[in-house]
């Protein structure tokens, strides 16, 4: 790709070692951009997403850490920070969806996850905002999920989390839009993992499109949300499911 669009910017990608967050890596990096990968145990999967990151010709960073800890989002912010100067784009992707039945569900089992998706989304964008206000530009991506805003089933803990960073990322860009910054969240619909060859019959039988998406899927709606020409999109949920209803 010869047009560079996020040269010189910066982005944190949390959950960055496989899948969706891997892709949104080296998306933005093609698109110029250097990259702060993030994963909260396996390194080796982290150091390879940012081996593709430098493939682009970016920088790439490798920050561990749990984003439901708040000391862990501090330190990370705080090593973005001292490499590239600022952090310009957050892409919030890290979550863990265990099922439960909500009757057995405990407050450990609730926490774990709210504190996942909704506490690390608010405690990333607390800390890298400052330095979009400051440069009065700045790009958050937010993820949803089809499942989550429908209601999973056995997962009440990762819908009220979902549902919580969609209200989120709405009140950010509502707050934040005067200063350059845009806040929108993407909700995947049934996403093939990276390691799979081939769709799962029964799943992709349920998608209009006849297809399950990939994460290079997703990956470019991440691209053109934090690309400047997404600068008059702001508070929004965009589905991306194949025509799935949301």
């Amino acid at each position: 790709m010869t047009h560079k669009p996020l040269s010189g910017k910066t982005a944190f990608v949390s959950g960055s070692g496989q899948n969706i967050g891997r892709a949104a890596a080296v998306r933005l990096a093609q698109l110029g951009c250097n990259v702060v990968i993030n994963g909260s145990s396996n390194h080796d999967a982290c150091a390879q997403t940012a081996a593709r990151v430098v493939a682009q010709g970016p920088e790439a960073l490798v920050v561990m850490g749990d984003m439901a800890r708040a000391e862990d989002v501090a330190r990370i912010a705080d090593a973005a920070r001292a490499r590239f100067g600022a952090v310009d784009i957050l892409v919030n992707n890290a979550a863990r969806r265990p099922h439960k039945p909500f009757l057995d569900t405990t407050d450990d089992d609730w926490d774990s996850v709210v504190d996942l998706a909704l506490k690390g989304a608010f405690r990333s964008a607390r800390a890298f905002l400052p330095d979009m206000v400051d440069r009065k530009w700045g790009r958050i991506i937010n993820f949803a999920g089809m499942k989550a805003m429908r209601g999973y089933f056995e997962g009440a803990p990762i819908s009220a989390a979902k549902h919580g960073v969609w209200g989120l990322t709405k009140a950010i860009s509502r707050e934040f839009a005067p200063h350059g910054v845009t806040a929108n969240i993407i909700s995947p619909g049934q996403i093939r993992a990276e390691t799979a060859t081939e769709d799962d019959p029964k799943r992709s039988a349920t998608i209009p499109a006849g297809f399950m998406g990939q994460p290079d899927d997703i990956a470019a709606v991440v691209g053109f949300l934090a690309s400047p020409e997404a600068r008059f999109v702001t508070g929004q949920m965009i589905a991306v499911n194949g025509g799935e209803e949301t």
